[in-house]
């Protein structure tokens, strides 16, 4: 296990040199690199650095943090080229999710039932958050309109569940 976290750390440190060659060798990449449009890549790329490491080291719990950081940076991206600041009022509730989709990737390479149901109902939660939020502070309009049923759905998951669990 040693000599794998080894080389994942060697691996890791050549990619990122290469990286940083090619911004210092390359204008184009140096001016995609420090443009202001993509000043969020760097930080998908650490999210992307960090489940590369957690892959090969053998460490699926490092997919959970990498899609925090990836997922956080996709945010960035997404409203710097948008210009849609104002959606961080309710975007935030998408954060839990990405927690979700790390624990869902756990759970599949770590053969966890545990942690695939989990992070698929803390995926749901943030999901419902977020409509609920975006909805109520203006932001997802068409969501405005049926928001209820979402309510409705989440309880009849509920019941739902509430009954399948007596059972078993």
């Amino acid at each position: 296990m040693k000599n794998r976290a080894s080389i994942a750390a060697a691996l890791i440190l050549i990619a990122v040199g290469g990286w940083f060659l090619a911004v210092e060798l390359f204008p184009p990449v140096k001016s995609f690199a420090y443009g202001s449009a993509t000043w969020p890549i760097p930080i998908i790329g650490i999210g992307a650095l960090l489940a590369l490491v957690g892959l090969l080291a053998w460490v699926p719990g490092m997919l959970i943090p990498a899609c925090i950081v990836s997922g956080i940076g996709g945010l960035l991206y997404w409203q710097n080229v948008t210009g849609e600041w104002a959606t961080w009022v309710f975007a935030w509730t998408l954060i839990p999710g990405f927690v979700g989709i790390g624990l869902v990737l756990f759970g599949l390479l770590g053969r966890r039932r545990g942690a695939l149901i989990g992070g698929g109902w803390v995926i749901f939660n943030s999901l419902v958050l977020f409509a609920v939020f975006g909805s109520f502070l203006g932001g997802l309009r068409i969501v405005t309109l049926f928001w209820p049923v979402l309510v409705i759905t989440l309880g009849i998951v509920l019941i739902g569940q509430g009954f399948f669990r007596r059972r078993v």
